[in-house]
Order: C-alpha cells, then sequence, then structure tokens
C-alpha cells in the first residue's frame, strides 16, 4: 500500500494539510468568534438553513414512501442502515457479492427497483475503463427455477487493506490515511452487460464465501454492517440475500436526505468516503461537466471548514466529520457510539444537485449517482463573523459563490489554497435512498445571474 504515500496519488492529502496554514491565514476554525456579526452576511448564509430543517427522521423504520431506490428492503434509521437486495457473481475464480442501484434505462429502472440515471448513459466517454463489460451465466431450470444467475465480473475489489484515518491537529487535514479497500485490474462498479447498451451501477459489497467481516472489513467494504446469504429455495419460493450498508446523510433542495457511497476516484475520497478506490473513475466524463453535452456526472457540495460540535445545528463538513464522526474508526454495528453520532448528524452533509423527486424533469432526469465535488472553503473573513454555517440548498450555496467570493471561495486539491468556485477533481459514486422529511420537489431560492447554475 506504500502507493498511496506518493504525492501524486495522495494529492490533497499531502498538500492540504497546509490548507490552515496558506490560505490567507484562514483557520479551520469552527465557532462564530471573532469580530460582531453583520447581520445581512448572517442572512445571506443562513436563508433557509440549519436547525429549523433538521435532519428528519432519525429513529425507526423510514416509510417506504419516502424511498427513492424502490428495491430497498427497509431503511433503519435506529441503525443507520439501508437493507438491499445482494447478488451473486464471479471474478477471478472466487466468489464476489454485489447490489444494483441504478440504470441509464428507464424501463429497465423501474423493473429493477433501482434509481433512473439518464447520465451512466455518458460514463464510457473517453474511459472505457470506467464501465466493465460482464456475461451472465445461462442457467438450466434446474440450476435456476427462478432467480439471478450468476454475473462474472472482469475484476473485484480488494477488500484486505486496512483503512487508515489519522486524524490530523484539527481534525481535518488527516495526518495520515489509507484506503480500506481497492478496486482491482478491470474493475469498475459501472457494468454493461455483453450485448447490452445499458449502464447499471453495480457495486461488489463482499467478496468470497463468508464468514464475513463485518467488523473490520477484511472481506466487506467498509460500510458493511450486516450479509445474509440465503439458503436454497424451496420449490415455489424465493428467499433473498441482503447487506446491511451504513447510510449518509445530507441535502438537497432544502431537504434531507440519506445515500450511500460505494466507490470513489481518490485515495483520500474513499477513505473519508468509506469507499473503495477505484482509480478509472478519476477519469469519468467529466470533470465540472454537470448537464453538459457528455458528461456522467452531476454536482455535490462539500464543505472543508464548516463549523463543528456534536448537536450544533450549523455543522457541516470534512473538519466537522473528522472531529465528531468517529472518523478514524471502523464501522460496525457495535459501534453505537460512530452509529449515533452519524445518524444525529454526524457525517459530511453534503448538498446535492440533481434529484429523482425534483418536479422539474431537467432536474429529476439529470441525476447521476457519480457525483463531481464542488468543495468550498469558507474564507478568515467568513469564519470570523461565524458565517461558515450549514448549507442545504444547491442554488443557495450558487448565489452565494457567485456573489459573495469573500465569504465562499473553491480550493484546489493540490495546492491547498483558495481557487475560484467550481469542480475540485474530487468524484464519488453515491446512490440515493430516499429523503427523511418531505420530499425534494425545488430549491429554494432563485438562481442569481450568472450565477453556475446550469444555463438555458
Amino acid at each position: 500500500m506504500d502507493r498511496f504515500k506518493s504525492r501524486r496519488t495522495l494529492g490533497w492529502g499531502v498538500v492540504v494539510s497546509t490548507i490552515a496554514l496558506t490560505i490567507a491565514g484562514a483557520p479551520l476554525a469552527t465557532g462564530g468568534g471573532g469580530e460582531a456579526k453583520s447581520a445581512a452576511v448572517a442572512a445571506e448564509t443562513q436563508s433557509g438553513t440549519g436547525a429549523a430543517s433538521g435532519l428528519g427522521q432519525l429513529s425507526g423504520l423510514l416509510p417506504r414512501r419516502k424511498l427513492t431506490l424502490g428495491s430497498t428492503i427497509q431503511v433503519d434509521l435506529s441503525a443507520n442502515t439501508a437493507r438491499l437486495p445482494l447478488y451473486e457473481g464471479r471474478a477471478n475464480g472466487q466468489t464476489v457479492w454485489f447490489v444494483l442501484l441504478d440504470a441509464s434505462d428507464e424501463g429497465l429502472a423501474n423493473n429493477h427497483g433501482v434509481n433512473f440515471a439518464p447520465k451512466l448513459a455518458n460514463m464510457g466517454i473517453g474511459c472505457p475503463a470506467c464501465v466493465q463489460t460482464v456475461t451472465i451465466a445461462s442457467p438450466s431450470p434446474e440450476q435456476n427455477r427462478f432467480g439471478q444467475a450468476v454475473v462474472r465480473f472482469r475484476g473485484a475489489p480488494d477488500f484486505s487493506p486496512t483503512r487508515k484515518a489519522v486524524p490530523g491537529p484539527d481534525g481535518f487535514p488527516l495526518a495520515s490515511f489509507r484506503p480500506g479497500a481497492v478496486g482491482g485490474p478491470g474493475y469498475s462498479p459501472f457494468i454493461r452487460i455483453a450485448g447490452s447498451p445499458v449502464v447499471y451501477s453495480a457495486p461488489i459489497v463482499a467478496t468470497g464465501d463468508g464468514p464475513f467481516d463485518v467488523v473490520h472489513h477484511s472481506n466487506t467494504a467498509d460500510r458493511v454492517l450486516g450479509v445474509h446469504i440465503a439458503r436454497k429455495s424451496p420449490p415455489g419460493q424465493f428467499r433473498e440475500s441482503w447487506v446491511d450498508m451504513l447510510l449518509i446523510k445530507g441535502f438537497d433542495a432544502g431537504q434531507p436526505i440519506v445515500y450511500l457511497s460505494t466507490d470513489a476516484g481518490q485515495p483520500l475520497t474513499a477513505v473519508l468516503e468509506r469507499a473503495t478506490y477505484v482509480p478509472a473513475l478519476n477519469r469519468a466524463a467529466y470533470n465540472g461537466g454537470d448537464d453538459f453535452l457528455g458528461s456522467a456526472r452531476e454536482r455535490l457540495f462539500g464543505f472543508v471548514n464548516g463549523q463543528t460540535g456534536a448537536g450544533n445545528p450549523q455543522a457541516q463538513g470534512f473538519v466537522h466529520l473528522v472531529r465528531d464522526g468517529h472518523a478514524s474508526q471502523d464501522a460496525s454495528a457495535g459501534n453505537r457510539a460512530l452509529i449515533n453520532a452519524l445518524r444525529k448528524g454526524g457525517d459530511l452533509l453534503n448538498v446535492f444537485g440533481d434529484f429523482p423527486t425534483l418536479r422539474d424533469p431537467r432536474h429529476s432526469n439529470a441525476y447521476s449517482p457519480l457525483w463531481d465535488a464542488q468543495l468550498g472553503l469558507w474564507t478568515d473573513k467568513a469564519v470570523r463573523l461565524g458565517v461558515n454555517r450549514r448549507q442545504i440548498d444547491e442554488v443557495q450555496v450558487f448565489n452565494l459563490a457567485a456573489r459573495r467570493p469573500d465569504l465562499l471561495t473553491g480550493v484546489d486539491p493540490v495546492t491547498g489554497k483558495p481557487t475560484p468556485y467550481g469542480a475540485s477533481g474530487v468524484n464519488i459514486n453515491c446512490v440515493v435512498i430516499g429523503f427523511t422529511a418531505k420530499a425534494p420537489t425545488a430549491n429554494l431560492a432563485t438562481p442569481a445571474r450568472n450565477s453556475q447554475f446550469p444555463p438555458r
């Protein structure tokens, strides 16, 4: 795993450690002290955000009417998990287990109970390795009366590395890190069945025939908290295998949502997201593409130095995750401190762009599970004024970046210095599962003139 220690692969894992020192003196501070707050600035950054919107339902089972991923067996908000159907495959001579999350064809997405993501059709543009072609066995009736045929993958993740996330002096940047899972040769979570043009998101989340390590994840993805492999089904019945995966909380159009992160194109991103590092995804079409021609990506908004503090309704971002979300620990069902911290808001709390429930078809159909992160850095001024507050709406973030670069800038992943707001070179495969309050239907604000909101 020494290859992750090079400057090239660490990228902003090495150099972003200078953020607190190099960005115009802007500390990775968390509070709202310093000079008196400006009422106008506070209103501009706070409109529609924070405690009033909250995180929605925090315990019990999420009602099925609030799911976007219809095949989900259940969402247990007390355990902070989504239970998904688990399917068998083969790769490199071993058994692998995968989940089915999104499809580029609407009819097949509806048939499988997964999210419709038309942009997945663009996944292979300029990056053939971003989509792996798989084959499906052709079983006899005796071999398979009813059920998924075995899928043959070209590659699979290696789950054996030990995930490492050592906090730095301020929490984030991390002092050192290492992904806990790495995609092997030929592996991508995005697949195309030989003979079909449809692209699916089908990440492998476990390997082998068991027992499955759901504590330290030596043969499972870092978000896998439980695996059940069904016994052979009796005649006329169907027994389903399933996996419990650790949820993530975020926001879209002012509403709290839940989702899963399974893969990332950069090592540090994979560590923070508890995802599989898949190098090919770093080249997926394309940085900054969003709703432009040929893009497979949709925008996501993260914040480096938002406020922190367990129970703080304004907490959000990278420092918050490391300090308050137990980012250095392995995730397991028995680690209740970690589970409770995350379900009560200890996550990154990213803001998503387009979402399947938005009223405008242009934006509901622009959903993609491959998110192009636009990372925001609150300036020294914003931190001093205490206006580095929780954001919950895409358009409000765009407007803030367009109108107030004195408060919010982008960050260069290589140098750790402020840059114009926009794509950061970070991408993550995240499937949306559902919403915990009201369905996101429309943004909270009107786009500012010449902001980065998709042009007409």
